[in-house]
């Protein structure tokens, strides 16, 4: 007999690992053990030696679709257990050091079980299993067992508990296992918090029908949700949430039915089915009007908790099975998260109520401890990547080339999130959002003390922003300080380079791209537009874009006339200035010209909305991007044009693209304008590039940055570049704006040596 000590680390708990091993350990009739710890799963076995090997061999490559192995320890050198069949045994009490798997989609045995007649959780609204349904948001702490989920006050009946019990029910230690007799329940109230008696799914559906907007609780936070056919109802949740523009994402019930409104490739259709079912943007083809409008993508989402799949089936009339899920169905709903003015989303029933917005509430008891915003994904070229990373992704680690101690990153202000490292993973928090309001900044402390608690880490190292007013920034020196350990500030630009280069894992100099709107520079002046040589020991600047005014300051960049403006000074075009700007442009001229309030930028960002208010397609912005996505939207549909090679120059690394906004303030075709801008800023960016590889003989190019979200931009410049035999690095494990800074301040702290801290 042959015995063996395994301890397997990776995403292995709350997966079914347990009933997977005793399954095949069973099979094989080999006796011993298997239970939880803190590290992960830890399997006692023994037995005849080719049995063993089989149960090894299979191990890995049978093991269930939603774990993750990263490593199995083996002791060879242990006694056989004294003892007859296989166990499954409570947890272990060792320090934590493993996983808890994110939240994930209702699996297809669960819906065929939700719209079975026969079944005892026919239409329950919280069915669940060991292969799907909610994880990490509500979790309080680790080991991930019941006694620490919002499931805990759920006592299990006794169906419930035999399933909970049996290693070969799918059911066996599925933590929020629950049926209609002992689960959470449903309820519907009005917007004055009175309970309305019925059917509280058939009540939501009516009172959506009726144009009403409702609070929709789910999984990591609350959606507003109405009809997203009825313009009236869509316009009332704009002015509550105070968004006049900015798309909203829509929830339909099936691929067949978003085939109406948007085309779809294999690739973004698998990522909509994914067990993640993130928001995926996909190219409009008819309008949802007062959705989207004046953009070429809709953001488009599955049901993904068992609550939204039952309001898609009543309003099909409550057919028996699943196969109406095939078929194109009409309701269609606005599902945006429930927040107002930027803050975090609501996840408790009372934050919801308390918004003001909703007029109707669809509820139920069982508490969400993490807050998570949806995902938002797009897909180019095959691969899909990031534009906010949260529900289906978040805690999913990032691999580190190394191991390091643990170090907490604080991000940047926009699109904020917090890493915390541990061995060689980087765990980056859910999206927090936008730092400037008490919310958010709340949200940033909230989150930094339950990763820290939920990870079993102490921070060594604390990093953060250059800039010194950012609540990131401020709060890294308090922790530091009160903890006597050492805080960094890392350059914006650098950061974001870092974070793409800790993706791939790369340790040896790469020339990195960062283009975004804007970051407090080494030398105090607010960058953009750089290029940079980025490896172990630092980085240092290699180039820039020519630098603009910024008139007016943070104004000039929530109105691209403004930029344009500034162009047109830079050309020495007042006559332009006052013949499309009047008495406004003037005032402006004179600002610039006396440095009121007209700081200089090199930001790629304000490049684009220079563009757009030269082109007339963008003056006042009525969100962030809006310029630079009309622009883009524009290009698209003209298609390719060749660059204008005269539209730039470079000189002593400064990349200067006022020939080319001189064209475009002529250009009396926007959509030509726009393709002329994007060929253009390619054929820029790949010449330098390429001179910075002549100039030091490095291929390796990394591309980070909020402008890297235009697929025009991306597609086309890495195109360029690997034609040139250059190797491309993107993000794409986190979004190359701002929501990824957290990693690569991490990995600067990581690859600069602890000494260098002090």
């Amino acid at each position: 007999m042959n015995a063996r000590r395994l301890r397997v680390h990776g995403q292995v708990q709350g997966v079914g690992f347990r009933p997977f091993v005793w399954r095949l350990a069973s099979e094989h009739s080999l006796a011993g053990w298997v239970r939880n710890d803190g590290s992960g799963v830890e399997i006692s076995v023994s037995g005849e030696e080719s049995a063993m090997d089989s149960f090894f061999e299979r191990l890995t490559l049978e093991s269930p679709a939603l774990s993750r192995i990263d490593r199995i320890e083996s002791d060879e050198d242990f006694p056989a257990p004294e003892m007859q069949g296989f166990s499954v045994l409570p947890s272990g009490n060792s320090p934590i050091a493993t996983h808890i798997p994110p939240d994930v989609s209702v699996c297809e045995e669960c819906l065929h079980e939700l719209f079975d007649h026969h079944s005892r959780r026919y239409l329950h609204p919280f069915i669940n299993c060991t292969h799907c349904g909610p994880r990490y948001t509500l979790t309080d702490r680790l080991p991930y067992d019941r006694k620490h989920t919002s499931m805990a006050k759920f006592a299990m009946c006794e169906q419930c508990a035999a399933e909970y019990e049996d290693p070969s029910d799918r059911r066996f230690h599925a933590q929020p296992t629950c049926c209609p007799e002992c689960g959470p329940k449903l309820s519907f109230l009005d917007d004055e918090g009175r309970e309305v008696q019925g059917d509280a799914v058939r009540i939501a559906l009516e009172w959506i029908g009726q144009g009403k907007i409702l609070a929709v609780k789910g999984v990591g936070g609350f959606h507003l949700v109405c009809d997203a056919k009825n313009l009236e109802a869509i316009s009332r949740l704009r002015a509550a949430k105070s968004r006049e523009e900015k798309p909203f994402a829509v929830m339909f019930a099936n691929c067949a039915s978003i085939s109406k409104y948007a085309e779809m490739s294999a690739s973004e259709k698998s990522l909509l089915e994914s067990r993640e079912r993130p928001v995926v943007l996909l190219r409009k083809k008819n309008e949802l009007p007062g959705v989207a409008d004046d953009v070429a993508e809709i953001g488009a989402m599955l049901p993904y908790a068992p609550l939204h799949y039952l309001l898609f089936h009543e309003a099909a009339g409550r057919p028996s099975g699943t196969s109406w899920l095939d078929s194109p169905q009409e309701l269609v709903l606005v599902a945006t998260s429930a927040n107002s003015g930027g803050e975090p989303i609501a996840i408790s029933n009372e934050e919801a109520m308390a918004m003001g917005i909703a007029e109707g509430f669809l509820l139920h008891d069982r508490d969400i401890l993490v807050r998570a915003d949806d995902s938002v994904m797009r897909v180019s070229g095959k691969s899909p990547g990031f534009l906010r990373r949260g529900r289906g992704y978040v805690p999913v680690p990032v691999k580190l080339p190394a191991s390091a101690p643990a170090i907490l990153a604080l991000g940047g202000f926009y699109k904020n999130t917090v890493c915390i490292t541990r061995g060689d993973e980087a765990f980056v928090s859910q999206h927090v959002g936008d730092l400037d309001n008490a919310s958010c900044c709340a949200m940033l402390e909230e989150t930094v003390f339950r990763m820290i608690d939920f990870l079993g880490v102490t921070p060594e190292f604390v990093a953060s922003d250059l800039h010194p007013d950012f609540h990131g920034t401020r709060f890294a020196r308090e922790f530091a300080s009160s903890r006597g350990i050492p805080h960094l500030g890392v350059q914006h630009h650098h950061a974001h380079v870092a974070a793409v280069m800790a993706e791939h894992g790369l340790t040896s100099p790469a020339i990195g791209l960062a283009l975004d709107g804007t970051g407090l520079g080494n030398d105090g002046g607010l960058w953009g537009g750089e290029l940079l040589l980025v490896g172990p020991e630092g980085f240092s600047r290699a180039g820039h874009f020519r630098e603009l005014s910024l008139p007016g300051g943070d104004r000039a960049s929530r109105e691209p006339w403004r930029m344009a403006a500034s162009a047109l000074h830079a050309l020495g075009r007042e006559d332009l200035v006052s013949e499309r700007y009047g008495t406004s442009g003037k005032a402006l001229f004179g600002m610039i010209d006396k440095g009121l309030n007209s700081p200089q930028t090199s930001s790629a960002g304000r490049l684009f909305d220079a563009a757009a208010g030269l082109l007339g397609v963008c003056e006042k912005m009525g969100y962030e991007g809006q310029a630079a996505m009309r622009l883009q939207m524009l290009a698209t549909l003209h298609g390719e044009i060749p660059a204008l090679e005269s539209g730039f120059s470079i000189e002593n690394g400064v990349l200067d693209f006022l020939p080319l906004l001189f064209v475009l303030a002529m250009e009396k075709d926007a959509m030509r304008g726009a393709a002329l801008f994007h060929s253009t800023l390619i054929a820029a960016l790949s010449e330098w590039v390429l001179a910075e590889r002549k100039k030091t003989g490095i291929h390796d190019v990394v591309f980070s940055g909020g402008c890297f979200l235009n697929t025009v931009l991306s597609s086309g410049l890495r195109r360029r570049l690997m034609d040139s035999g250059m190797k491309v690095f993107e993000a794409s494990k986190l979004p190359p704006n701002d929501g990824g800074i957290s990693l690569g301040q991490c990995y600067v702290v990581m690859q600069k040596g602890v000494g260098s801290c002090v």
